[in-house]
């Protein structure tokens, strides 16, 4: 199966209005953003679990990422609520499960190889930093061999500089709306642009906080 999985081109995708699609697992369902293989893939997805649902025991060979979007996502190490920042490392083995519900943004399989850290962080109590302009505050999360992952605010009528990303970014619009001269990206959307792409973001006035990453796709595992 693939989907998106031209690294080359821009994609937008308004993930509210994505169909589901259900797993192997009885209750928990996928909205695919991008994905390579069939159901050991390299993937990013929205995944949803119901109310009590489980993922039966597995290892993720590359790694997995997730973002807990809403709800309480679990697995034998703990709980992680919403706003949760997770990295399981390559060769990690665990059981998720959900007895709330939740609905959670994951990567699987996109890890360097010896990117080994465990990382959980929870983004309603982590410090925010200044960001290179006025207006922009930053949460990083996680840095490995130029791929770099952190939660963006912006407030309103926010303005950044004209700028390129040799190794492609990725961003999922938590809240509010951003924009660049392309296009307006609502919550809920989710931008994949390739290396070398150049866009001059601001908000307006409702703000925006995103997920952001950089680098990625200048790595060798793509």
């Amino acid at each position: 199966m693939n989907i998106n999985s031209n690294f080359t081109q821009k994609v937008v995708i308004q993930t509210y209005d994505a169909e589901w699609v259900a797993s192997r697992a009885n209750g928990v369902s996928r909205k695919y953003l991008d994905r390579i293989g069939d159901e050991l893939a390299r993937a990013s997805s929205i995944v949803r679990y119901a109310p009590n649902s489980s993922f039966e025991t597995h290892s993720h060979d590359s790694g997995e990422e997730i973002l807990v979007l809403d709800g309480m996502f679990s697995d034998e190490n703990g709980d992680y609520p919403t706003g949760t920042y997770i990295r399981n490392p390559p060769n990690s083995l665990h059981s998720p499960y959900s007895k709330t519900g939740c609905t959670l943004f994951v990567k699987l399989r996109q890890f360097h190889p010896r990117d080994e850290a465990i990382v959980r962080v929870d983004t309603q109590s982590a410090t925010w930093h200044p960001g290179l302009v006025p207006g922009l505050s930053v949460m990083p999360l996680h840095n490995f061999d130029g791929v770099g992952t952190a939660l963006v605010h912006w407030a309103p009528n926010t303005i950044f500089n004209p700028h390129v990303h040799p190794g492609g970014e990725e961003i999922y619009v938590l809240k509010g709306v951003f924009h660049d001269e392309q296009g307006s990206y609502p919550e809920g959307s989710w931008i994949r642009s390739p290396r070398y792409s150049k866009h001059a973001p601001f908000t307006k006035s409702e703000g925006a906080l995103i997920y952001v990453k950089t680098g990625h796709l200048d790595n060798h595992i793509i």
